[in-house]
């Protein structure tokens, strides 16, 4: 089954990720989610930062069934995709996220302004300052 984006960014961000997939699913196209799978399964109408706190106090997460299966569903997300966005502000998985998409061959998206300047950055063949920026090109 293939989408045509699948969106990367912050958990503790997930307002503004759902805002973003929300616009392009209002547009027609389809668009995998990362934060439809709560971090915290106990609580999955916390707040972003709370279910974070959760999620990163888990004990040997190496070994956890719920991080594994949230690991396989974003890789199925990203192989499955057409387009890969990254969402500023965005973490230390999103990169590693976005530097598989580019392994993949994907097409890359960045929206929102870096901290600083990188090469790496590179990657991503469109840029956009705001989310609206981007909508309005679909």
């Amino acid at each position: 089954m293939s989408t045509d984006f699948s969106v990367l960014g912050k958990f503790r961000n997930k307002e503004q990720v759902r805002f973003l997939v929300e616009a392009i699913r209002a547009k027609g196209k389809s668009c995998y989610d990362f934060t439809e799978k709560p971090s915290d399964p106990g609580n999955p109408s916390a707040s972003g930062e709370e279910q974070m706190k959760v999620f990163e106090s888990t004990p040997d997460f190496q070994n956890n069934a719920y991080f594994q299966e949230i690991f396989g569903r974003d890789l199925k997300g990203l192989r499955e995709a057409t387009t890969v966005i990254l969402l500023l502000p965005a973490g230390t998985s999103a990169h590693i996220e976005a530097g598989i998409a580019y392994g993949l061959g994907k097409r890359l998206i960045l929206i929102g302004k870096p901290e600083k300047p990188e090469s790496l950055y590179l990657i991503f063949t469109e840029r956009y300052e705001s989310v609206d920026d981007f909508v309005a090109t679909l």
